[in-house]
């Protein structure tokens, strides 16, 4: 099982089948093994990210660890703690209009139902409207990320996007952050002890 898992990383990594609709070289960004405890998935990593090939070093990233998690990086990065990848496992670009293009359907149909076969976590996060929509279809974005939801018979939370520019969100929310986060972050403390 690990063997097989290791291969699909090792294909997943190579992976440029969007090269042509990107117009730059992909870099699939994954980390994490088969025994994470947590599996987030998000929607697509920043020009940052792409540039560092390690996920959430950027403005979002710091936010998500230090102020919502409130971990450090060696706890963030430990592949026994956390398997991080996204929808899209590359930066896909910016949209004519200067914004982050949406993450292909063809990366996440290809690539993350084969990932989670293989992991044995004990919960998933899910992190911004657009990854909730892809497990959640049916379901309100607002009313998931205030309840406790299940995903493979698993628990799931679901995030809003720790973007900077997500602060509309935030305002028309601020029951996320005086109080559901912090009971995201007594989950997330449980598992990683």
């Amino acid at each position: 099982m690990e063997e097989e898992f290791n291969k699909l990383i090792k294909e997943l990594k190579k992976c440029d089948i969007c090269k042509n609709k990107f117009g730059f070289t992909p870099h699939p960004v994954v980390i994490g093994n088969t025994n994470s405890k947590i599996v987030q998935i998000s929607q697509a990593p920043s020009r940052t990210v792409h540039e560092s090939l390690k996920p959430f070093t950027d403005q979002s990233g710091k936010k998500l660890k230090y102020d919502w998690y409130q971990i450090t990086d060696e706890e963030f990065y430990n592949p026994d703690n956390f398997y991080i990848a996204a929808l899209s496992h590359c930066y896909p670009g910016k949209d004519k209009n200067g914004n982050d293009r949406m993450p292909p359907r063809i990366c996440y149909e290809k690539w993350i139902k084969k990932e989670l076969e293989y992991i044995n976590n004990r919960i998933y996060i899910l992190i911004g409207a657009k990854s909730a929509k892809v497990f959640f279809p049916n379901d309100n974005f607002n009313d998931l990320v205030f309840k406790d939801n299940c995903l493979n018979s698993k628990l799931t939370l679901v995030l809003p996007h720790p973007s900077p520019l997500n602060i509309k969100w935030f305002k028309d929310h601020p029951d996320f952050l005086n109080k559901r986060i912090y009971e995201v972050r007594t989950i997330i403390k449980e598992i990683l002890e």
